[in-house]
């Protein structure tokens, strides 16, 4: 059965709107907990604009399941993983200005760079992950750099204009976790999930883990966090 991690990036959005103390995200990962999450995730990007250090150190403190932090593959984000030492280090891509993680990373192209940081943090005993594009390219890379886990980028499927595109881009989605699954590697997805879309990845067999946030959050605003978070694990079938 697919578990749901909840990303509470955007209660710090929030929060960091009017730089004050609420929403504390730590309350906000708490909450989705107790309504059933399988794990918290969150994103500290280089630039602190929502999630920031007192938040992570906070976070792995609080967080009783699974704490899955996303942070770009540089010398400053190893240096936080090591002291901060969550369950999963997910290493996306990261681009000054960009309003959301755009793509997937690169790893067939940055092979080089990502080799050594990702030995530095297993040897560090921290499990890592790669968010990808459902390429078969990227999916052969991550399993040729020895990482455990990957996250399949769901943008191309939630955002497609049209049935056709949505699946073509859903045939992508399938194609890639059945390769990285032959492979060894457990499949995680997300980007862009609703309670409209979710469905049809959840049940992908391979995928066992879906990592979503922004809708969760949005959702919250009107019905409440826990509520919300309930309704998504209703629509991916663990309600």
């Amino acid at each position: 059965m697919t578990r749901l991690s909840v990303n509470i990036d955007h209660v710090a959005t929030v929060r960091q709107a009017r730089k004050a103390r609420q929403p504390d995200p730590i309350a906000g990962a708490v909450l989705a907990e107790l309504a059933g999450a399988h794990g918290i995730t969150c994103h500290i990007r280089g630039d602190r604009r929502h999630i920031l250090d007192r938040d992570l150190a906070l976070l792995r403190e609080t967080v009783a399941t699974r704490l899955n932090v996303e942070m770009a593959a540089t010398s400053e984000m190893l240096r936080i993983a090591r002291r901060v030492r969550p369950d999963l280090v997910t290493l996306v891509p990261e681009k000054p200005g960009e309003v959301t993680t755009e793509g997937g990373i690169d790893a067939a192209g940055r092979s080089r760079q990502l080799g050594p940081h990702i030995k530095a943090l297993r040897r560090s005993r921290i499990d890592v992950s790669l968010f990808i594009d459902p390429d078969p390219r990227q999916v052969e890379a991550s399993a040729a750099l020895g990482v455990p886990t990957i996250e399949l980028n769901t943008n191309a499927y939630s955002s497609a204009r049209t049935g056709r595109e949505q699946a073509r881009a859903f045939d992508e989605l399938v194609v890639s976790a059945e390769m990285g699954a032959e492979r060894g590697l457990v499949i995680a997805a997300g980007h862009g999930l609703d309670l409209i879309n979710v469905r049809p990845v959840a049940d992908i067999p391979q995928v066992i883990e879906l990592n979503i946030g922004h809708s969760i959050i949005a959702r919250a605003v009107l019905v409440g966090l826990e509520r919300a978070v309930r309704e998504m694990l209703e629509a991916i079938g663990r309600g």
